[in-house]
């Protein structure tokens, strides 16, 4: 199965794109192709409707890997109660033809607790784009940002719920993937 992890982070160090890394390397370890698209190392321009599709080399490497896709994980910082404005920005990039029928996973990492309210936002837009939803969903927050030096997460709550939330993902994915 081929899984497109877009990192909605927008700094160097963002703990939203370290539990990409981590939620990959699961990924990996249960036999799936994988492709990160780190938003902060490969930003995409500002969305216009009037340019729909601008020359960009990122923008066309994005869209590429969304059609190759199987199924999404989609992560980002919680600001400001929401998501991240390149994230939104680059799913304002993609479509139906990107997403139609194609079961997604929500990571969020916050400064608070939980960042659930940039999860329901992902939702929203995920089913605006005619993909389904996955109901298990990781959110990460305060001291549970804590990677150790091989990218693992410092917490086994964080590392449990995470394998759950994979593990479910790709039952789902696995019984609703288009042939």
């Amino acid at each position: 199965m081929n899984i497109a992890i877009l990192a909605g982070g927008n700094r160097a160090h963002s703990t939203s794109t370290m539990l990409c890394r981590y939620i990959e390397k699961l990924l990996r370890e249960r036999g799936c192709d994988t492709e990160l698209f780190d938003l902060y190392r490969r930003p995409v321009p500002l969305f216009t409707a009037d340019n729909r599709n601008p020359d960009d080399a990122n923008l066309a490497a994005l869209k590429e890997t969304a059609l190759r896709a199987d199924a999404f994980v989609l992560a980002t910082p919680d600001y400001h109660g929401s998501v991240s404005g390149v994230l939104k920005n680059a799913l304002d990039h993609l479509g139906f033809d990107h997403f139609d029928g194609k079961v997604v996973l929500s990571v969020c990492s916050s400064g608070g607790a939980v960042g659930i309210s940039p999860l329901q936002h992902m939702q929203v837009i995920v089913r605006t784009l005619h993909g389904i939803n996955c109901p298990e969903w990781v959110s990460i927050g305060g001291d549970n940002r804590t990677f150790d030096a091989d990218g693992e997460p410092v917490s086994p709550m964080v590392k449990e719920r995470a394998v759950r939330a994979v593990d479910y993902f790709l039952r789902m994915a696995s019984a609703l993937r288009k042939n």
